[in-house]
């Protein structure tokens, strides 16, 4: 990660001690609290960049961080131009940085508890509406028609995405095994390593049954194993060629917004709401750990209901 990204070029000068702090809580992130190598390489980084500002504050040990440390390279970063939120990011790390050294006996005080950073909005995502949604997979599935395998398996990815809602990084992580057809449903290792149950609806079963008896054995080859999506090299689907099949789908449709996998997401998301489903349910169906997370796709809603009413009502 470059300075750029709001890491301190010399984070390389840390101490020794500073050094074995970042990973023995790195080791914390993977071992017991399962989180993704992506996301503890992003951990150390964030940790990594506040310890060697503390250094250059004249924190000589690790155990002399203080919220001002903590405080005075939030604001180092912010000077740098970073987004707020990414900021706010950077922070949520250091207080799980904190939280964990004072739980272990490393610092006398979590100093980040107090570390407070202004609430960052987030606007409300792109979205396909229902209409649009058909169209992109009525057009994967006439490109599917002449049974080429590529086409066969995004037709497939993408049916499955929205009918359940699931992250891109699940989709890829999916066995063959993972699909129990007698209930249409899928068996889906989410964040943290949590299992979870999500139905998919008859299209996509369609979808992935044609992919997996037609083109599935055409890349299959000795480093498929047992995953259910292959690369054109026979090895499971990587996430990237999973996002550039989503947004290649979508843009042939020439109303629709530019999506990634994750608008796909939203889009399941807001549809099954519209739809009646209720909002503990669609919590259980995406794998969020709180309903407040889930709530936003509520914001969506009324959003477009808002919408409609100024559009039609002679009165609004």
């Amino acid at each position: 990660m470059s300075p750029s990204d709001g890491v301190d070029a010399d984070t390389n000068s840390l101490s020794v001690a500073h050094t074995a702090w970042v990973e023995e809580f790195a080791r914390y992130l993977s071992a017991e609290r399962g989180r993704s190598p992506h996301t503890v390489a992003a951990y150390r980084g964030d940790v990594s960049s506040l310890l060697a500002h503390a250094a250059r504050r004249g924190r000589e040990r690790p155990d002399q961080l203080d919220l001002d440390d903590l405080r005075s390279w939030l604001a180092r970063l912010r000077a740098g131009g970073l987004a707020s939120a990414t900021v706010a990011r950077r922070a949520s790390s250091a207080r799980v940085f904190t939280a964990w050294a004072h739980r272990t006996g490393r610092l006398a005080n979590d100093v980040g508890a107090r570390l407070s950073v202004p609430r960052v909005s987030r606007p409300l995502p792109s979205l396909l509406t229902p209409d649009q949604a058909g169209d992109v997979l009525d057009g994967l599935a006439a490109r599917a028609d002449d049974g080429d395998p590529v086409a066969l398996r995004d037709r497939a990815l993408v049916e499955l995405l929205y009918a359940s809602g699931i992250r891109v990084a699940e989709l890829c992580g999916l066995d063959v095994e993972d699909l129990d057809e007698s209930r249409r449903a899928l068996r889906v290792i989410g964040k943290g390593g949590k299992e979870r149950t999500v139905p998919y609806g008859a299209p996509a079963e369609t979808a992935v049954r044609e992919w997996r008896d037609r083109g599935r054995p055409q890349l299959r080859s000795d480093a498929s194993g047992p995953a259910l999506f292959l690369g054109v090299r026979g090895g499971r689907l990587d996430a990237r060629v999973a996002r550039r099949a989503v947004h290649a789908a979508v843009a042939r449709e020439p109303h629709a917004p530019d999506l990634a996998p994750h608008g796909l997401r939203h889009s399941a998301a807001t549809h099954l709401l519209e739809g009646g489903a209720d909002l503990r349910s669609v919590q259980e169906l995406l794998g969020h750990a709180s309903v407040a997370t889930t709530q936003r796709y509520t914001h969506v809603s009324i959003e477009r209901l808002r919408l409609a009413y100024q559009q039609a009502h002679p009165r609004a």
